[in-house]
């Protein structure tokens, strides 16, 4: 029972608040409320207006300046809804915001200083001008600080973009922002979450660390997770795909063989003058020299005239025989060779077989009185 009775003071103990603020309040555990909305601003909120005047001034490129000078009207209406002063400096080209009497929303001029930044980074007025309102927001992301090589740099920013803009309107769609790429800086208008995508896929980019259609499968594999509300409290780690970087073999620079060290300097170069006066040509007066630097052009054109005529002769030169008719002559002589060769054979043959069809015993019968009177006729011929 002790035991009960402890427990349920120090429940008691716990319940208690240190001050009177402290006290549960009604809304705390209503779940129609929604704790994240940003509530639009009621001027009701500030009457009085703001006692300091604040302005924020950009500078703009040049080639802003016409744009800027038609679009200017729609934008100093627009700020004017808020009391805001506008002013556009053609002189100096800049930009200038800055509060009024008429100003309540002490946030405005943060927003009209986003719009003129804005502007100037080329963003269509009437998108810029969309930053007024609570819900957007606005980056500007510096890319073209992160890679040295200019080639390189172009190569990315043109990788963010993608063919016919189909990389960019991508990104556009899946975070839910408007992105601007322009020289050296990317201009994104959205809410914070797609913001923060946004840059993170701009960064590895720029860096090389991830190609951003990956970023997209990720996202689109993202967007297809939320619809599951089982998935709702658990990691989605195991669903996403991981991709891994590929080194990619560059090509090795050649070194250049070092040359043994030698304390003496190299020998000094012949002058022009020193030329001339081996050659001759520093005795001669101004008329020989002119003469003899005419005559060395000439030679040089005479040169340059007979291999381009040679190069033009060369075009009308008929061709090479080809190789048949050769491949033919080769055949005949084969085929004579060929015969040759199967005559002397069927001579041979034909000598061998004689030899074989002798008769031994008439070959003996031939008394030795008849065998040389074919020498004796030949010698009474003689």
């Amino acid at each position: 029972m002790e035991v009960e009775n402890v427990e349920e003071v120090n429940l008691e103990q716990k319940k208690k608040h240190k001050g009177k603020h402290d006290k549960p309040k009604p809304w705390d555990e209503d779940p129609n409320i929604d704790r994240w909305k940003i509530e639009k601003f009621d001027p009701s909120w500030n009457p009085d207006g703001l006692l300091e005047v604040s302005s924020f001034s950009t500078i703009f490129p040049r080639y802003r300046e016409k744009y800027l000078q038609e679009a200017w009207p729609k934008v100093k209406s627009a700020l004017k809804e808020y009391g805001i002063a506008a002013e556009l400096n053609l002189v100096e080209g800049s930009m200038t915001v800055s509060t009024t009497r008429k100003t309540r929303d002490p946030y405005i001029i943060i927003k009209a200083r986003d719009l003129i930044k804005l502007l100037s980074r080329s963003v269509p007025a009437p998108q810029a001008v969309k930053i007024l309102d609570d819900e957007m927001q606005c980056d500007i992301i510096k890319i073209g600080n992160l890679v040295r090589n200019k080639e390189r740099f172009v190569k990315r920013r043109q990788r963010l973009v993608g063919p016919n803009s189909s990389t960019l309107k991508a990104l556009e769609i899946l975070t839910g922002c408007y992105i601007l790429v322009q020289g050296n800086t990317v201009a994104a208008m959205g809410s914070f979450k797609g913001l923060k995508q946004v840059r993170r896929i701009v960064e590895d980019c720029i860096e090389n660390k991830m190609h951003p259609v990956y970023h997209i499968k990720i996202l689109m594999m993202k967007k297809e997770l939320e619809k599951d509300p089982t998935l709702k409290d658990e990691n989605w780690d195991r669903f996403l795909p991981k991709f891994k970087k590929k080194n990619v073999q560059t090509k090795k620079v050649k070194s250049k063989e070092k040359k043994p060290y030698t304390p003496f300097p190299p020998p000094q170069q012949p002058s022009k003058i020193d030329q001339e006066l081996e050659s001759g040509e520093y005795f001669l007066s101004e008329k020989k020299k002119l003469a003899k630097k005419w005559q060395d052009k000439q030679e040089k054109q005479a040169e340059k005239t007979a291999e381009n005529k040679r190069k033009r002769e060369a075009a009308f030169v008929p061709p090479k025989e080809s190789a048949k008719q050769d491949s033919t002559e080769n055949m005949e002589e084969d085929v004579a060779a060929l015969a040759k060769s199967l005559k002397q054979k069927t001579k041979e043959f034909g000598k061998q077989k004689s030899l074989q069809n002798i008769n031994a015993e008439e070959y003996i019968s031939v008394p030795a009185a008849e065998q040389p009177s074919k020498k004796k006729k030949k010698s009474k011929h003689t």
